[in-house]
């Protein structure tokens, strides 16, 4: 593998002045050649006149965090990094890499999670390149392998992990947004490394059960969401009645007898779990009547 190796170039401006001078300086001396009719010194100074030319094309311009890779006749020299004009040798190719930070958003994809259940997923990616060597020659367009990997990775992360968590599993898809970023920015890198690219953070930005099945989980969320508050409803009415009997018996309010405790209980339970307002009923007679 090609990895990059920082080259430093020699600063821009002073070759701008050394340039411009000896351009100014050859001009004068073939006009000087020319009125002299000297072939010899007009042949060297037109011959250093095209040198000079040629060394102005040496002249480029690096941009903060931009990098240029330098060639020379196909093998690669080095990577320039300081922003600034520079000037390198006219024969070298100067390719532009971007070291600045990007992101994309993935489309939506359809894919099954861990429970075979059809979901879309969609996500962001926030990356750079680090090696600039490795971006441009060990992949044909790093821009687009980083689209392509990343949707590859969001797609087996999406086949991994369930979207909710059932039978005690402990993470998914939409319970561990945290869990399942750090998961997504690993499966992501392990694709990219070989590209020069570094990945910052990668986190879900769309997920949803499928058109298809959507109105089922919707009811089978309803369904848990209703059995859970049943639960806690229970347990608090539950807690309650054993509070009013033990309050009851402590303060020595009235004695009860196990089944006018049974009918109390069952009384207050009715009138804590119901969903709705409790009719109150004036009972004249006993309870063993």
């Amino acid at each position: 593998m090609i990895r990059e190796i920082k080259r430093t170039v020699p600063s821009g401006y002073l070759m701008l002045v050394v340039l411009l001078v000896a351009q100014l300086f050859f001009a004068y001396l073939v006009m000087r050649a020319f009125h002299a009719q000297s072939i010899p010194l007009l042949s060297f100074a037109i011959i250093a006149s095209i040198i000079v030319l040629i060394c102005w094309v040496g002249l480029f311009m690096v941009h903060p965090n931009e990098a240029k890779v330098l060639q020379l006749f196909g093998k690669y020299a080095g990577t320039a990094r300081d922003p600034g004009l520079k000037w390198a040798n006219p024969f070298y190719t100067k390719a532009t890499v971007s070291t600045r930070i990007r992101n994309f958003e993935s489309n939506k994809l359809k894919v099954n999670d861990a429970n075979g259940s059809p979901i879309e997923i969609a996500a962001v990616v926030v990356w750079k390149v680090f090696d600039t060597a490795e971006a441009l020659f060990e992949v044909d367009d790093y821009a687009g392998f980083v689209q392509i990997q990343s949707e590859s990775a969001l797609r087996n992360l999406g086949t991994t992990y369930p979207y909710e968590p059932h039978d005690g599993e402990l993470i998914s898809l939409r319970s561990n947004p945290a869990e399942i970023a750090e998961a997504l920015v690993r499966e992501i890198q392990d694709r990219l490394t070989t590209a020069g690219v570094t990945v910052i953070e990668a986190r879900i930005t769309h997920l949803a059960y499928a058109p298809e099945i959507a109105n089922a989980m919707l009811r089978r969320q309803q369904a848990s969401a209703i059995i859970a508050a049943r639960k806690l409803i229970v347990k608090g009415a539950v807690s309650m009645v054993d509070m009013a009997l033990a309050e009851l018996q402590e303060n020595k309010i009235v004695e009860l007898d196990e089944e006018r405790k049974a009918a109390m209980v069952s009384n207050l339970l009715v009138v804590l779990c119901s969903d709705e307002s409790a009719q109150p009923v004036l009972n004249t007679g006993s309870l063993y009547t």
